[in-house]
């Protein structure tokens, strides 16, 4: 069994036992017993009260934040807001099912069933096992219970679908038999992070003494305090191993016999009952808004492909025009801003598609300051030094001019409408002039972009496409240019 001690606990423990006895031993020559008891007995309390004081925050119970009628109501209407944009951006999608999945949300909060997910992070954990008790234990008739598969499976992937598939329930029940590994304790975070209500259960408890159980329960409630109250951890056996029993006959005779003691659930069952009776409401009211963000992020998702096919064309033609303006008028690596700051109407361009108001002035000064973001995070420097780097395998020599300023100046550019795409397809559809640009949360797009296309076969492959593009460069690339 493995048990693992609050850190907090233990340092605190032996930092008080270490301080005692150095003060034993200072004061033994020089002060009475009595003295020392009363020192000794100041400073454990002192120790005490750091303890208590250093772990308040970390021990703190955080309740769910309350979801309302006028919250659900106002997620439904985002949701069908982004469902008409959609279809009034790209008519001949299918999207049917999203508009027919929205038309039933208003009534889903006034259902009679609630579902309670039963899920965990391990496997053999008993979760078919206590599905099946819960269910014939008949705690309330309008409880359905699904069985979903592990939050701690191999890849994020699986992770994430487990996590979503949890979501779409009022209520989960985790059930772990021992203290939490990290990766169940990320889990529940992430669900709690999600308005989830959980309770948690300590399954197969029967498998341990009465002191090891109180324990190991005790430490996992306050592993989870901030997830959960401690009411809502409790310990089961849903699946109780088989005891020997013994029975003597009156002849003297011994019968021995394996017997399987009932399922210990009744506590997990009452505090259902107690949930169920006093939060209904707001279980169903906080599932539909969940339901109602994942419709609208579902919608925003497909119109955001929609735009995306839209925008690409863009970029690639401006990056066609800085490359050409580069070669024609060569600079220096650190002068490449004149030409690789986005022009501003590809800025406005791009905010007509995606529905953000920039004015032409706006733009020409949010380029300006892209540009000059580019060269404080190092950009330019690196991609001129990346795009030389392939031009040389390709035998394209000085004589090439321009050629490592214009694909530099072309990479840059790609760089940074790629980076506005992303940074644009987060947004709500803003219908106002006057909005700026979040340099914080732009220069994280950049620098995200900038290392998805930093890869060698990325670039020598844009390398290629835009040499194909530069008539002028072709001449360049003969036996004669490269002997020269």
């Amino acid at each position: 069994m493995n048990i693992k001690l609050r850190k907090p606990i233990l340092i605190g423990g032996i930092g008080i036992s270490m301080a005692l006895w150095l003060w034993q031993s200072f004061l033994s020559s020089v002060v009475h017993f009595g003295e020392l008891s009363v020192a000794g007995i100041a400073l454990v309390g002192m120790g005490f009260w750091w303890l208590q004081k250093s772990t308040k925050n970390t021990l703190e119970e955080k309740a769910l934040p309350e979801i309302t009628k006028d919250t659900v109501e106002q997620a439904i209407a985002a949701s069908k807001g982004a469902i008409v944009a959609l279809e009034t951006e790209a008519p001949n999608l299918d999207i049917s099912y999203l508009k027919q999945q929205i038309s039933n949300l208003p009534e889903a909060h006034d259902r009679e069933i609630i579902k309670v997910a039963v899920t965990g992070g391990a496997k053999k954990i008993g979760k078919t096992k206590l599905k099946q008790v819960l269910e014939s234990s008949h705690i309330q008739e309008n409880l359905k219970f699904i069985e979903t598969d592990s939050l701690c499976a191999p890849s994020e992937d699986e992770v994430k679908n487990a996590i979503e598939t949890n979501l779409t329930a009022d209520l989960v029940l985790f059930i772990a038999t021992g203290d939490l590994t990290d990766s169940e304790l990320q889990s529940l975070k992430r669900l709690k992070a999600e308005n989830q209500r959980l309770l948690i259960t300590f399954n197969k408890q029967d498998r341990y003494l009465p002191e090891e159980r109180a324990f190991i329960l005790q430490q996992l409630r306050q592993r989870v305090l901030t997830i959960a109250p401690s009411e809502d951890v409790i310990g089961i056996s849903a699946d109780p191993a088989q005891i020997k029993v013994r029975k003597h006959g009156e002849d003297g005779s011994i019968l021995e016999s394996m017997e399987q003691p009932e399922a210990e659930v009744n506590s997990l069952c009452d505090r259902l009952s107690e949930i169920i009776v006093a939060e209904k409401e707001q279980l169903l009211l906080t599932t539909t808004y969940r339901e109602a963000i994942v419709l609208k992020n579902k919608a925003k998702d497909i119109l955001n492909k929609v735009r995306r096919d839209r925008a690409l064309p863009i970029v690639e033609r401006y990056q066609s025009i800085a490359a050409a303006a580069a070669f024609a008028n060569p600079v220096a690596a650190l002068d490449l801003l004149a030409t690789v700051a986005i022009s501003g109407q590809m800025l406005v361009d791009l905010s007509e598609i995606y529905q953000q108001k920039f004015s032409l002035d706006q733009a020409k000064t949010a380029s300006g300051t892209i540009g000059e973001l580019m060269v404080k995070l190092g950009l330019v420097e690196l991609s001129t030094q990346t795009v030389a780097s392939v031009l040389k395998t390709n035998a394209i020599t000085y004589v090439a001019g321009g050629a490592v300023q214009a694909v530099s100046a072309a990479y840059l550019t790609r760089i940074a409408g790629l980076s506005l795409i992303e940074y644009f397809q987060e947004l709500e559809i803003n219908t106002d002039s006057g909005r700026e640009l979040n340099l914080g949360i732009l220069g994280e797009k950049i620098q995200k972009i900038f290392q998805q296309n930093q890869r060698i076969g990325i670039v020598q492959n844009f390398v290629e496409g835009a040499i194909a593009r530069l008539p002028q460069l072709k001449s360049s690339n003969s036996p004669r240019a490269a002997s020269a």
